[in-house]
C-alpha cells in the first residue's frame, strides 16, 4: 500500500514539475497579454463592464501589491497572468474570440495560451487563491456603488457561490 501512495507522490511531483516548466515559458507572454488587455480597452466591440475588469486586470498585474506580491519569484507572476488569462477568456466567451486575436502581437494562438494557462495556474497556486481569482463575481449595482462610494456601503463586486453538490447515496435501488 504504502509503494503505491509513494508512486503516486512521485507522479503527482511529475506532473507539478512539468507545470512548473510550462507556466515558466508562459510567463514571457505575461507583457504581451497586458499590452492586448491595453489595446481591447480602446476596441469598441468590446463591452463597458468588460472594459472595466480589463482596467482592473492591468491595475492587478503592475501593482506590486497583490494576493501574492510580486517579490516572491516566479509564484508572484503566477497570480498576475491568471488574473490576465481569466479576463480575457471571459472576453472570449461572450463574444467573438477574432476580436482578442486580431489584438494579440505576441506568437501563438492567444485563445490556446489563455486557455493553457488558465488549466495550468491553479496548480501551482495555493488552493484559497485560485478560489479567490477564479470564483463567479458580479458588479455590484450602478446607483448603490455611486451612492456608498463615500460611505463604504455598497460592494463593488459580490462573490456569486458556487453550486452545491448533491451527494447520491450508492446504495439506492431506484433506477432511472
Amino acid at each position: 500500500m504504502t509503494d503505491i501512495v509513494m508512486a503516486d507522490r512521485k507522479e503527482l511531483r511529475g506532473i507539478k514539475r512539468e507545470a512548473k516548466g510550462r507556466m515558466r515559458n508562459f510567463l514571457m507572454f505575461l507583457p504581451n497579454m497586458v499590452t492586448l488587455l491595453g489595446r481591447l480597452l480602446k476596441d469598441a466591440r468590446v463591452p463597458t463592464a468588460e472594459k472595466a475588469l480589463f482596467l482592473a486586470a492591468i491595475v492587478y498585474v503592475i501593482s506590486p501589491l497583490d494576493i501574492i506580491p510580486d517579490f516572491f519569484p516566479f509564484i508572484g507572476q503566477v497570480d498576475d497572468i491568471y488574473v490576465a488569462a481569466l479576463t480575457l477568456l471571459r472576453l472570449i466567451n461572450r463574444s467573438d474570440a477574432s476580436v482578442v486575436r486580431q489584438h494579440w502581437s505576441g506568437g501563438g494562438d492567444i485563445v490556446a495560451l489563455a486557455d493553457s494557462v488558465a488549466s495550468i495556474a491553479p496548480m501551482l497556486l495555493p488552493k484559497r487563491v485560485s478560489r479567490v481569482l477564479s470564483s463567479k463575481v458580479e458588479l455590484g449595482s450602478a446607483a448603490g456603488v455611486l451612492k456608498g462610494i463615500g460611505k463604504n456601503r455598497e460592494p463593488l463586486i459580490v462573490e456569486i457561490p458556487a453550486p452545491e453538490k448533491i451527494k447520491v447515496d450508492s446504495s439506492s435501488k431506484m433506477t432511472n
